[in-house]
């Protein structure tokens, strides 16, 4: 009967999800147990090269698509401000859609797109071709030794970036504000100041740290289970993009929602 293999179909990909689920949860307690390794100098040393491919790596890519979204921010936003005759509002609805919402959420997108997919190959491809179990024969546990510095680097260096993102976000729909719709600057900035609050900036900061360690978890969660050779690294690749986008547009909702229905 057809129902059979629907049902057998579905059933194996809850099934499938939950194993998934457990192991990368079970992935972050054993990697949060061995957080304090990271002060050894090996690696400390790794720590610190995962913080350049996190941060300073990926900030070309991160310029452009900040000063692009602050930008589209200002146009889309003044677009109806402007037959209200309302464009001095503009440096707050950026300032705040930035900080709050645009910057973190944009930064973990492509972080998740270029450093996470290149953490689940790397892992990916160490696993296919046995080495992770030679690390495991030799008492090793990959989650001290391989994830400990990415998780570091990623928590760490998103927050910072997703500053970055914020000041060149702001700065493209200041320019926008300015040459499209001729607000003056200092107006602009006066806005800004105003609407902005310490509440926007340390929300948008924990999303920052929320996100970044998701993507290290559910990266390097899919690379160690990786399996079936090249194809099956691709496999990993690709789910680890797709789960961390998920994790990050759920995730995203409820921390905006805890913090502005729940805190003052």
């Amino acid at each position: 009967m057809p129902y059979k293999g629907i049902i057998a179909t579905v059933g194996g990909f809850i099934s499938e999800s939950a194993v998934g689920a457990g192991y990368t949860l079970g992935l972050l307690g054993r990697t949060g147990a061995y957080l304090w390794s990271a002060a050894r100098p090996r690696q400390f040393r790794e720590t610190l090269h995962q913080m350049y491919v996190c941060g300073i790596a990926s900030i070309p890519v991160t310029m452009v698509v900040s000063i692009f979204t602050g930008a589209i921010l200002a146009l889309n936003g003044g677009l109806t401000l402007s037959e209200l005759g309302q464009e001095n509002l503009l440096g707050g609805i950026v300032a705040v859609s930035m900080t709050r919402e645009m910057g973190p959420f944009m930064t973990a997108l492509i972080l998740a797109a270029s450093v996470g997919s290149g953490m689940a190959a790397e892992l990916g491809t160490m696993k296919v071709s046995e080495e992770i179990d030679a690390l495991e024969v030799m008492g090793i546990d990959p989650a001290k030794f391989l994830v400990v510095p990415r998780l570091i680097a990623m928590a760490v260096m998103t927050p910072v970036v997703t500053v970055y993102t914020n000041l060149l976000g702001i700065l493209g729909g200041a320019l926008i504000s300015h040459f499209q719709y001729g607000l003056n600057l200092t107006l602009f900035k006066t806005d800004a100041l105003e609407d902005l609050n310490t509440k926007d900036i340390y929300t948008g900061l924990l999303k920052a740290f929320i996100f970044g360690t998701v993507i290290a978890v559910v990266s390097c969660s899919q690379g160690l289970r990786a399996q079936g050779g090249a194809i099956g690294v691709g496999y990993a690749v690709r789910r680890s993009v797709v789960v961390s986008y998920l994790l990050i547009i759920i995730l995203g909702y409820y921390v905006t929602y805890f913090f502005y229905r729940f805190t003052w």
